[in-house]
């Protein structure tokens, strides 16, 4: 089975297997991963938090699970520029750096493990966990709390002044779209590093897991012009088309398309 495939099987499990099917994920840039083996080691990771938890009902550890993991040294990786370690979740383990999504999903493996309540939101720029039924969201990498005032700044910080908090951006998120946002992550950060033939692996991913949106298709032509295949950035730059309502942007696709046409195919 491909890691690939793997992958997928982790996700049709009941409940999904997310922590695996992320490692399935990174087993796709590192041949040498086995994934199975770094699910045992996080055994010895899960002591060492449970070992500085309070004594305290289960609801009530999300809070002091994500700041263990801070006593632990896991943190924010601020390196820029960003490297895909980042979001390959066996480095993010291995270094104890990592994206806040990296981070997210090794806590929600901990709480998983440890019968701790605790989802995933994919908040735009940033991604947060929140614990069911609380009035507050909670930040992967320090464990702080975010309520309304907290998410509308972060929020703005990463959108803009003018960006509007709204119940779209609050709301849980299943395995299937946090893997689809890793691997968005990661189609970005091989992009910035240079390496096409990975970041394609990332945007094919991408369009696997969930609908792509424009951007996605935008993004997958990117990578195959920079692999030189028109063909394949001919597709995308179809369904990119179909996608875009704004005029002017169509007029830029419809003119790109054009240039492809009157260009010999390569491949």
């Amino acid at each position: 089975m491909t890691p690939r495939a793997a992958c997928l099987a982790c996700l049709e499990q009941n409940p999904p297997a997310l922590f695996e099917a992320a490692l399935w994920i990174a087993a796709e840039h590192d041949p040498t991963l086995q994934p199975a083996q770094v699910c045992r080691q996080l055994n010895s990771l899960q002591q060492h938090v449970n070992q500085g938890l309070p004594a305290l009902p289960p609801v009530e550890l999300a809070q002091a699970l994500l700041r263990r993991l801070n006593e632990l040294d896991f943190h924010q990786d601020d390196s820029s520029p960003l490297r895909p370690q980042a979001a390959l979740l066996h480095r993010v383990l291995l270094h104890r750096r990592g994206q806040p999504l990296s981070l997210a999903l090794l806590a929600l493996e901990l709480a998983k493990r440890l019968e701790i309540p605790l989802q995933g939101v994919s908040f735009p720029g940033h991604f947060l966990l929140r614990v069911p039924g609380a009035d507050h969201l909670l930040d992967p990498c320090s464990g702080r709390r975010l309520y309304t005032r907290e998410c509308r700044e972060l929020l703005q910080r990463h959108m803009g002044p003018a960006a509007e908090l709204n119940a779209s951006h609050l709301q849980t998120c299943d395995a299937r779209s946090m893997l689809q946002r890793l691997s968005r992550n990661l189609r970005q950060l091989h992009q910035i590093d240079g390496d096409y033939l990975a970041a394609l692996k990332d945007a094919e991913r991408v369009l696997q897991l969930g609908t792509p949106n424009l951007h996605d298709h935008l993004a997958r032509a990117e990578i195959y012009q920079h692999l030189e295949c028109p063909q394949g950035e001919r597709f995308d730059l179809q369904h990119a088309l179909l996608l875009c309502d704004d005029i002017a942007q169509r007029l830029q696709l419809s003119q790109r398309l054009s240039l492809l046409r009157a260009s010999p195919a390569l491949h």
